[in-house]
């Protein structure tokens, strides 16, 4: 067996053992089952895409099994392994790896750990499918799988009423941009004939121009084909009008949002664009639709972020508009740079979830921010921990002296904004720009609010609760079926917050963040030079089409363009300090001056009560309406109701004939005889 099928298949194993064996092998061995296959993948990726990058190593297709044969559609289960497969089987292992390792720690008190890991494993091993897939089918295997894993993690604590309601959300949601993908991988097969990615990629040029009906019109091919599969992406990646499921994910444990948000499933759009860039790249159209689509994201998400309270939220529409910024460079034609964007967002995104998850678990399952403050003096490795991914995720750095992660592949989406010379472009840097403004200033408010000023512990129910348990005046019982994030608040203690310290968490939690944060320190001074420098391009050596001329374009940008979002992150970084530690009383006196701005703002753009408006509550009355008048009204009436009456009825005659006497049956007898012989006589 090949290290690539390793790699793939060893997650699945795992999550199999532990899935249906942890009653047998019991909960440790789950864990290390499934922590250990984890780590071995891991180790068998770095080298992969090590080899990728000296460039010793060329692109290969390992083949699994023959798949499908029927009629013109023929293909195997094969493995595709490139630089860009390289590249995200490094990010989804080693992110993958790490969570496993801090759920170690994280759900140490949750009685069905075992199901946890499985589900955390299952969701790798359909990643690594759709990462290594060498034909369409092969992608919606994985890109399904995904889906699936998500709803049972994000749903994990299922007692949870909110729980199952943001998983039913994510699977809807996501279904609703999976039927264009659908749609698009149907229209490609009857355009060329194949699910071969390699072949598709070849065969697109000279589909350009081309017209297909559809709808009832003609249209331009590769454009209907293209922004089909990228309404699959926006489902997946979380764009604007299908980003509502991704907030609501927080609901599952933080170990599951860190996976969900930096590695594996929000990128699996991203990847899909990258991986069929040659195709995108023959619709003009349909690369505005996705350059306009990132930027309108990424501008959206980040004004939403301003105004969060959640710890997990902020980090979760930060998210939501890393994202835009990835498309930004995919829809101008450089998916290079988006690639290494998603890279070095892996990294610095993971650490502040799972930071953020270290904060929860030392303020006791706390996710306000307004009951936090001054804990970097009790929590100082958490704190140095999201000071890196907080340095990394503003693009802190000197212009061709050093930055940390982000620095090098945000500032490389904006310079290859700017350099394509599109308005699309245009649009997508300027969008870009203000975006990066708002991103410094909503992660150094969380910061702020954090680790800075004083404690406002006393204020939180949590907390109270908490020195309630710890002093024995409380008998409440948490119940480890509502999970970590979402205990019940209980009542409040009138002791005040006193006996109260926050607690740094264990060593299985902080080594990941430990090692996440040298990913969010040199994973952009690293490895830029191979993603975006001049003769870069020889890197990605037909993975994406990511080509030569776009690279000088975006080294040839000028000054003040590359000098931009340092600007934008120190003014974002002053405006934080003044707000919120300088002189606290502006953020409250602000949003009261602008107040249905804030409002509507704070109640994210009102997407939820618009699609409750115009979708939920019409198909509840349609679903009411089939049921009381359909269901009830008709068919059980006339069908099992109307049926089992009929019979009740017969059965209350019978009974009356059944009288138990045997004078009343010689009777009945006897009258039956005569009957029998007066027609008999008549006869």
């Amino acid at each position: 067996m090949s290290s690539v099928q390793l790699i793939v298949f060893l997650p699945l194993l795992a999550a199999l053992v532990a899935g249906l064996g942890a009653r047998l092998i019991g909960k440790v061995p789950a864990k290390v089952v499934t922590t250990g296959a984890l780590f071995a993948s891991c180790a068998l990726s770095w080298p992969i895409f090590l080899s990728f990058l000296s460039g010793s190593a060329e692109a290969s297709v390992v083949p699994v099994l023959q798949w499908v044969r029927s009629g013109d559609l023929d293909f195997q289960w094969a493995l595709r392994v490139d630089t860009l497969t390289a590249i995200m089987l490094v990010v989804i292992t080693s992110v993958s790896a790490l969570v496993h390792l801090y759920s170690w720690g994280y759900m140490d008190e949750d009685p069905d750990q075992p199901r946890f890991f499985a589900y955390l494993s299952l969701f790798t091993f359909a990643m690594l499918m759709l990462v290594t897939a060498d034909n369409l089918v092969q992608m919606f295997f994985g890109w399904e799988g995904v889906g699936l894993a998500s709803y049972l993690l994000i749903g994990f604590w299922f007692r949870k009423p909110s729980a199952n309601a943001a998983a039913m959300k994510a699977f809807v949601v996501n279904r609703v941009g999976d039927l264009g993908f659908m749609m698009g991988i149907f229209g490609t097969f009857l355009v060329f004939g194949t699910v071969s990615i390699p072949a598709i990629l070849a065969a697109a040029p000279g589909m350009a121009g081309s017209t297909i009906g559809f709808l009832g019109h003609r249209f331009d091919t590769m454009t209907v084909l293209c922004i089909l599969l990228f309404i699959g992406a926006m489902g997946k990646s979380a764009q604007l009008g299908l980003h509502t499921w991704l907030p609501d994910a927080m609901e599952g444990p933080t170990p599951v949002s860190a996976l969900i948000h930096a590695a594996t499933m929000v990128t699996a759009g991203v990847f899909m664009v990258c991986r069929l860039s040659p195709m995108f790249q023959t619709s003009e159209t349909a690369m505005h639709v996705v350059t306009y689509v990132g930027a309108a994201t990424l501008f959206f998400a980040a004004t939403i972020g301003t105004t969060q309270w959640d710890i997990k939220r902020v980090i979760a529409y930060s998210t939501c508009s890393q994202l835009g910024y990835m498309f930004v460079a995919a829809g101008v034609g450089a998916p290079g740079a988006a690639m290494f964007h998603l890279f070095t967002h892996a990294f610095f995104k993971a650490l502040l979830f799972l930071g953020a998850g270290s904060v929860i678990h030392a303020m006791h399952h706390e996710q306000d921010m307004r009951y936090y403050g001054g804990l970097r003096k009790h929590i100082p490795l958490t704190f140095w921990a999201m000071m890196m991914g907080t340095l990394a995720i503003t693009g802190v750095g000197i212009v061709d002296v050093f930055g940390f992660a982000g620095f090098y592949s945000k500032d490389s989406i904006l310079e290859a904004a700017y350099g394509s010379g599109s308005a699309s472009g245009h649009f997508g840097f300027w969008m870009g720009i203000t975006a990066a403004l708002l991103t410094s200033f909503y992660s150094w408010r969380l910061m702020f609010l954090t680790f800075w000023g004083k404690p406002r512990w006393e204020q939180s129910e949590h907390i109270q609760h908490a020195v309630h348990d710890a002093h024995g005046h409380d008998d409440h019982a948490h119940g480890h079926g509502h999970g970590h994030d979402d205990h019940a608040h209980g009542h409040a203690s009138h002791d005040g917050t006193a006996g109260y310290h926050p607690h740094e968490s264990p060593l299985s939690m902080l080594l990941p963040l430990a090692l996440l944060s040298v990913g969010a320190v040199l994973a952009g001074f690293v490895f830029h030079h191979a993603f975006i420098s001049e003769g870069g391009g020889e890197f990605w050596k037909g993975s994406v089409a990511f080509s030569e001329h776009l690279i000088h374009e975006m080294h040839g940008v000028p000054e003040w363009v590359k000098w931009a979002p340092f600007a934008v992150m120190a003014t974002g970084l002053a405006a934080a300090y003044v707000a919120y530690i300088a002189n606290p009383g502006i953020p409250a006196a602000f949003s009261g001056a602008i107040g249905p701005l804030y409002r509507f703002v704070l109640n994210k753009w009102y997407f939820d009560e618009l699609y409750n408006a115009v979708f939920v509550k019409p198909a509840m009355a349609l679903g009411r309406l089939f049921w009381k008048q359909g269901d009830i009204g008709v068919i059980d009436r006339f069908g099992p109701n109307g049926v089992a009456a009929v019979v009740a009825r017969g059965s209350r005659i019978a009974v009356r004939l059944q009288s138990g006497y045997l004078n009343s049956y010689a009777l009945v007898m006897l009258v039956g005889l005569v009957g029998a012989v007066s027609w008999v006589i008549a006869k």
